[in-house]
């Protein structure tokens, strides 16, 4: 069977990530839409673990997107200092706080369009939340997401966009929000960055990289 688009190839590689991954989901830990929101803005080139040592405490000082404007911004940037680039995310958070008291009455907008217009949010972030706070049909494309997909052969870019709609064509738009998480679990458990495990890896027969000195 010849597949030019290399869905089959695609729909066969993520058949087993589901079943090495079935309880894939995020890491980070949140209660509302806006928790994830500010969770998100804070993973920015850091660990899901140190956000969430970092939010542990966050949350329970800051409830709604006024207590990030009300406060001084050197008291937040120390608070979130740990998460890294603390100046850039302290600044996202209070303009994207700002945004939903102005816009959408201090609720996070249950709409991929209106998160993506917010200050600091970007497709990912958007993405991240529309998809799990939601429910609405999206994908992150996040390092892990964007340096499988490449090794895997399902696009050759470092474009985040163009990946993300790569993987919506080859993808059922049941399988969109899930399929990061398949892809993350599995960047960072097997096809690590420094070196990937392709001895165990579960796609290794339909990776065109797999055993290749990367």
């Amino acid at each position: 069977m010849i597949d030019k688009n290399g869905k089959v190839r695609a729909k066969n590689i993520f058949k087993l990530l589901a079943k090495e991954y079935p309880a894939a989901k995020t890491k980070l830990e949140y209660t509302s839409p806006f928790e994830l929101l500010v969770s998100t803005i804070l993973s920015a080139q850091c660990t899901d673990d140190r956000v969430n040592i970092v939010t542990k405490s966050l949350f329970n000082k800051y409830k709604n997107p006024k207590d990030y404007l009300d406060v001084n911004i050197k008291e937040l940037e120390k608070d979130i200092f740990s998460t890294g680039f603390y100046h850039q995310k302290a600044k996202s958070i209070r303009n994207c706080c700002k945004a939903l008291i102005e816009k959408h009455n201090g609720k996070v907008p249950a709409d991929f369009e209106a998160l993506n217009e917010l200050p600091g949010v970007g497709r990912k972030t958007a993405s991240v939340v529309a998809g799990n706070a939601f429910g609405i049909p999206a994908i992150a494309v996040d390092t892990h997401v964007k340096r499988l997909s490449n090794l895997m052969g399902f696009i050759n870019s470092p474009d985040p966009e163009k990946i993300e709609f790569r993987l919506k064509e080859l993808l059922p738009e049941k399988d969109w929000v899930i399929s990061s998480h398949w892809l993350m679990s599995h960047g960072r458990k097997v096809c690590t960055a420094k070196k990937p495990k392709c001895d165990i890896c579960i796609v290794n027969s339909l990776c065109p990289s797999a055993n290749i000195n990367l």
